[in-house]
């Protein structure tokens, strides 16, 4: 996961475009990565998109709810780094 993917992402909803695009791309991903023929390494490139996405799906929320962007993108790699540790 990283955050400056997910903040261009958040963005990318912020100047107008609407979630859907996102979860749309997600959609797309997945139903891409059950390919039987798909490589490993194709599918490690696919995970890291799709943790992305979901990220800022997670963050853009967060945003919608009234949590500046900042703020979110923060406490959002706070409880991924928190999860990670536990």
């Amino acid at each position: 996961m990283r955050l400056p993917i997910i903040k261009k992402l958040t963005e990318f909803v912020a100047d107008g475009r609407d979630e859907d695009f996102l979860l749309e791309t997600i959609d797309t991903l997945e139903a891409i990565s059950e390919i039987s023929s798909i490589q490993d390494h194709e599918l490690d490139v696919i995970g890291e998109l799709l943790s992305n996405l979901y990220g800022a799906v997670e963050v853009q929320k967060d945003i919608n709810s009234g949590t500046p962007a900042r703020e979110a993108l923060n406490a959002f790699m706070q409880r991924v780094m928190g999860s990670i540790d536990a």
